[in-house]
């Protein structure tokens, strides 16, 4: 199994240069009520449901560099262009460069509100006192699985991962960082649930109730990915 942080080290060689880092494309989305789209390129961890694989697996091959200005200005443009209030980096995860992310940010008017989706698993105590200077941020923490086995059967990852996103959302409450969990639920039966529910509950009950379910996107690669890997769905009968 890959290492993670030997992983992450990779990564941020191959993608982080001179302030400036990888994307594929800016667009607008619908999510959120509508929002300007920064996709970047390089993820740690190898999820099964990813909707973004390719250019994930061949950061090497996809996209171009582009310095912090530069995606300050591209989701600007579309937001003003579309009227839309929030702007976001996503696609793969943006912790990965953390200076050239706090530059975005930093950019960004007070009157934007950027949403960092994130699997949290950079979110130490440095990353959230980085995050919790900015007034106009919202962090998305996209958990993988409600138990450890669960993270490490979808991630590809060692089971110890699972609890450095739980300790990003306890660090960011703690720097007073807005933030809520994410998750998938089809991959959740009642037991994952309910384990997932008690640790949120232990770090603040508020987590409980802004927990957001995430439904999987059946592109065929995904499909076939979680065939070959006899990953269990359970249809939302839970809900």
């Amino acid at each position: 199994m890959i290492d993670l942080f030997k992983e992450t080290i990779r990564l941020q060689h191959l993608l982080c240069k001179n302030g400036a880092r990888k994307y594929y494309r800016f667009r607008s989305a619908h999510f959120y009520g509508g929002i300007a789209s920064a996709d970047c390129i390089g993820c740690m961890l190898d999820c099964v449901f990813c909707w973004s694989q390719k250019p994930r697996k061949n950061p090497e091959k996809s996209g171009c560099f582009y310095s912090s200005q530069q995606v300050a200005e591209k989701l600007i443009s579309i937001a003003r262009h579309n009227h839309y209030p929030k702007v976001r980096v996503t696609g793969n995860e943006p912790t990965l460069c953390k200076g050239h992310l706090l530059e975005i940010i930093n950019q960004i008017p007070t009157n934007l509100l950027f949403i960092l989706e994130t699997n949290g698993i950079l979110i130490d105590e440095a990353y959230a006192q980085s995050l919790a200077k900015f007034s106009n941020i919202h962090v998305r923490v996209s958990l993988k699985g409600g138990t450890p086995a669960l993270f490490s059967q979808l991630t590809a990852r060692s089971q110890e991962y699972f609890g450095l996103q739980i300790r990003s959302l306890r660090t960011l409450l703690k720097h007073k960082v807005s933030c809520h969990p994410a998750v998938m639920l089809d991959f959740l039966n009642s037991n994952d649930l309910k384990h997932l529910q008690t640790i949120l509950a232990s770090i603040n009950p508020a987590l409980v109730t802004d927990l957001e379910f995430e439904t999987l996107i059946h592109y065929p690669a995904i499909d076939s990915e979680l065939r070959k890997k006899n990953i269990l769905l359970y249809q939302n009968k839970y809900f």
